[in-house]
C-alpha cells in the first residue's frame, strides 16, 4: 500500500497539469468548439475556428472530426473545404483518423476527383483509407479505378478486410476476375463473413453464374438473414422464380425470418410465375413492414401482373406515400389489364397530384392508348414525350406506337416511323410490323417485314409461323407448304399452344392434341357439350384461324380443343362459381377461344381472367376488358 502511495505522490503534480491545462483559456475555445458540433450548430462552429486560428489555437482530432462530421450533416461543402485548410495550415501533420474523416467527407459529397488528391497527398495511408476510396468507386460505377485501387493496396503491403472485399467485388465485371478475388478471400480467411459471402453471391448472379451463387451459398451453414436475402433474390431477379421460392421456403423451415428485401424478392417470383394465391400469402408478412415504399411497390406490382386489380388498387389506393414507381406500375397494370381509360385518367391525376412522369410512366401511357384504339391520343402523349417531360423517345415507346398503328390498319403509317426512329430496327420492330399484316391481310408487305427479321435472325421462328399463317389466312397453301419446308430444313419447329391453371396448389397445362392429362376424357365430353349448348344460342366457331388446309367440319373440329377451352372447361369443373378461373397461356389467344371465353362466361356466370404474353383479358357476362380489341 506503501508502495502505491508513493507512485500516486510522484503521479499528482502530472495530473495537476493535465486538470489545469483543461481547464486553461487557451484550451476553452477548444471545448466551446466540440460543444458546438455536438449540437450541429455549424455557423457558430465556424465563427469559433476563425477566432481560434487567428489567436493560433489548434483543436484535438476528435474536434476535428466533429467538425467534419457537422458540416456533412449540413451538406456545407464550402466549410467543409474551409476545415480541410484549416487542418493542414497550422504546421501540425494531421493524424490519419482525421484525414480519413476529411476523405470520407469528399467522397459524401460527390467530389471523388478530390478526395483521390487527398489519398495522394496521405503521408500514411491504412485499410480505412483504401477502402473508403474502393467503396467510392465502387458505388459511382467506375469499376475500373476501384479494382486497380485494390491492386495497388495488396502492392503497399496492406491487407483488405471485409468491408474492402464487399466493395470492390460488386465492381467485378469479368469472370476471371471474379475468381481471383474469391481465391484471396479463400487465402485470407474472409469467406465466412456475412457481407463478403452475400456480395460473393450477388457478383456470380450479376455475371450469369447461379449455379456458382448457390454453391458459395452451401460451402458452409448459413446462420444470417443477409446470405439467406442474397441468394433468394439472385435467383429471384434472374427470372428463376420456382428456385427462389424454395429457398425461401427452406430458410422458414430453419427459423429465419424474412426482411424486407426477402419479402421484395418473394413478391417477384410470385410475379413471375403469376402465383396470385401464394403472393397474398406473402402479403400477410409485408403487413409488419407498414407502409414501406419498396415493399408496397413490389407488392402493387403482383397484384397488377397477376390480374388482380381489386387488391392492386386498394394497396395504391392506402399508400401513405407513392413516387413515380408506384403511379407507373398502376398506370402500366390498369392498361394491361384492359382499362385504358382508367389508365389514362391516373395518368392525368398524377400530372397534377403525383412527381414527374418518366421512361416507364410514359411506356404505360402509349400502351394504354395501343390497346384502346386511341391512334391520336397515342401520337399527343408519343410528341408531349420530348416536349413536356424531356424524355428521348427509346425502342419500346416507338415498339407501342408501332402496335398502335397497326391494330388501327396504318401500315403505311408504320413503315413511315420505322425509318424515322432514332434507333436501328430490330427484330421485335419488323415482328409488330408483320403482326400487323397477318391482323389486315397485307401478304406483300407481310413478304418484306419478314424478309428484314430473317436478315437479322435467320433461325427466328415467329417469322416463319407469322408468314405462313398469313399464306393460310389467304389459301396460299403452296406458300404455307414451301414455307414450312424451309423450317424443316433449318431445324426450326413452331412453339405448341399451351395453357395452364393452378387447381389445389397444383399446376394442370394443356395443349392441342395431348391426352396426357388424367381427366382428358372427361374434359372433352365436358367441352362438347358446352359446345353444343352455345351453338344452340348463336355460337359459329371462327373458322378464319384454322391455319392448315382443310375443309369444313375438319376446320371447325381443329378449334374445338385449343388448349385455352380445354382450361377454361376443367376450371369449371373444379372450381364453385364464385370463385374467379385464373389461365396462363404462352402464345397470343386466339380469336375463335375469346369468343367462346365471352360466350362460356355467360352461360355459367362464370368470371374468368386468361393471360398471354401480352395482357390479361377479363371476361364477365358475355363480355371482355379488351373490348374486343386486342
Amino acid at each position: 500500500m506503501k508502495s502505491v502511495s508513493k507512485h500516486l505522490q510522484l503521479l499528482r503534480p502530472t495530473w495537476s497539469y493535465f486538470f489545469s491545462s483543461l481547464a486553461s483559456p487557451s484550451n476553452e475555445p477548444a471545448s466551446r468548439l466540440l460543444n458546438l458540433c455536438y449540437q450541429r450548430d455549424l455557423p457558430r462552429a465556424m465563427s469559433l475556428l476563425d477566432g481560434m486560428e487567428k489567436r493560433g489555437i489548434r483543436a484535438d482530432a476528435i474536434t476535428y472530426s466533429e467538425l467534419i462530421k457537422c458540416c456533412l450533416a449540413h451538406q456545407a461543402v464550402t466549410q467543409g473545404r474551409r476545415i480541410h485548410h484549416h487542418i493542414f495550415s497550422t504546421g501540425y501533420p494531421p493524424q490519419t483518423f482525421v484525414i480519413n474523416t476529411l476523405l470520407n467527407m469528399y467522397v459524401k459529397f460527390n467530389l471523388l476527383e478530390e478526395a483521390h488528391t487527398l489519398f495522394d497527398e496521405m503521408p500514411e495511408r491504412n485499410v480505412v483509407s483504401w477502402t473508403t476510396m474502393i467503396s467510392a468507386y465502387s458505388n459511382a460505377k467506375l469499376n475500373y479505378r476501384a479494382m486497380r485501387l485494390l491492386v495497388f493496396m495488396f502492392r503497399e503491403g496492406v491487407m483488405p478486410n471485409m468491408f474492402t472485399f464487399s466493395s470492390v467485388l460488386r465492381a467485378c465485371e469479368r469472370m476471371c476476375h471474379l475468381k481471383q478475388l474469391h481465391s484471396c478471400i479463400l487465402k485470407v480467411g474472409l469467406e465466412s463473413d456475412v457481407f463478403v459471402r452475400s456480395a460473393l453471391i450477388d457478383v456470380y448472379s450479376k455475371l450469369g453464374e447461379l449455379m456458382e451463387a448457390l454453391n458459395v451459398f452451401r460451402e458452409m451453414v448459413t446462420a444470417d438473414s443477409v446470405v439467406w436475402s442474397s441468394i433468394i433474390g439472385a435467383f429471384a431477379q434472374h427470372s428463376d422464380g420456382d428456385e427462389a421460392l424454395y429457398l425461401y421456403k427452406s430458410m422458414r423451415r430453419v427459423g429465419f425470418l424474412a426482411d424486407q428485401s426477402t419479402l421484395t424478392s418473394v413478391l417477384r417470383a410470385c410475379t413471375s410465375l403469376s402465383l396470385l394465391e401464394l403472393g397474398r400469402q406473402v402479403h400477410v408478412h409485408v403487413l409488419k413492414f407498414d407502409q414501406d415504399l419498396i415493399l408496397s411497390n413490389a407488392l402493387l406490382d403482383m397484384y397488377c401482373k397477376c390480374g388482380s386489380l381489386e387488391d392492386a388498387k386498394f394497396i395504391f389506393n392506402r399508400m401513405a406515400k407513392k413516387d413515380v414507381i408506384s403511379w407507373s406500375t398502376m398506370i402500366a397494370g390498369l392498361a394491361q389489364n384492359g382499362l385504358s381509360m382508367e389508365a389514362l385518367n391516373l395518368f392525368e391525376f398524377m400530372k397534377v397530384q403525383g412527381p414527374k412522369p418518366n421512361y416507364i410512366t410514359i411506356l404505360g401511357v402509349l400502351f394504354a392508348c395501343s390497346h384502346a384504339g386511341l391512334v391520336n391520343e397515342g401520337w399527343n402523349y408519343f410528341q408531349s414525350m420530348k416536349n413536356i417531360y424531356g424524355i428521348d423517345p427509346g425502342r419500346e415507346h416507338y415498339g407501342c406506337m408501332l402496335d398502335l398503328l397497326g391494330r388501327a390498319g396504318k401500315l403505311d403509317d408504320m413503315v413511315k416511323l420505322i425509318h424515322k426512329m432514332n434507333c436501328k430496327p430490330d427484330v421485335v420492330t419488323w415482328r409488330t410490323l408483320l403482326d400487323a399484316c397477318r391482323a389486315h391481310q397485307n401478304v406483300d408487305l407481310a413478304t418484306y417485314a419478314a424478309k428484314e427479321i430473317l436478315k437479322l435472325d435467320s433461325q427466328d421462328t415467329g417469322a416463319y409461323v407469322l408468314l405462313s399463317n398469313i399464306y393460310a389466312n389467304s389459301k396460299r397453301w403452296n406458300d404455307v407448304a414451301e414455307v414450312r419446308r424451309a423450317m424443316r430444313v433449318k431445324g426450326i419447329r413452331k412453339e405448341p399452344g399451351c395453357s395452364w391453371i393452378e387447381v389445389n396448389k397444383k399446376i394442370h397445362a394443356f395443349i392441342l392434341g395431348d391426352k396426357s392429362h388424367p381427366q382428358i376424357a372427361e374434359i372433352n365430353g365436358q367441352l362438347n357439350q358446352f359446345i353444343s349448348k352455345l351453338t344452340g344460342a348463336g355460337y359459329v366457331p371462327d373458322t378464319n384461324f384454322v391455319l392448315q388446309d382443310l375443309e369444313g367440319e375438319q376446320r371447325e373440329d381443329s378449334l374445338r380443343h385449343h388448349s385455352e377451352k380445354l382450361a377454361i372447361v376443367f376450371g369449371i369443373m373444379s372450381f364453385p362459381r364464385e370463385k374467379t378461373i385464373r389461365i396462363w397461356k404462352n402464345l397470343k389467344i386466339c380469336g375463335d377461344c375469346h369468343i367462346f371465353a365471352k360466350l362460356i362466361a355467360k352461360l355459367e356466370q362464370r368470371y374468368i381472367v386468361i393471360r398471354d404474353p401480352i395482357r390479361y383479358h377479363h371476361f364477365r357476362d358475355g363480355v371482355c376488358s379488351c373490348g374486343d380489341y386486342w
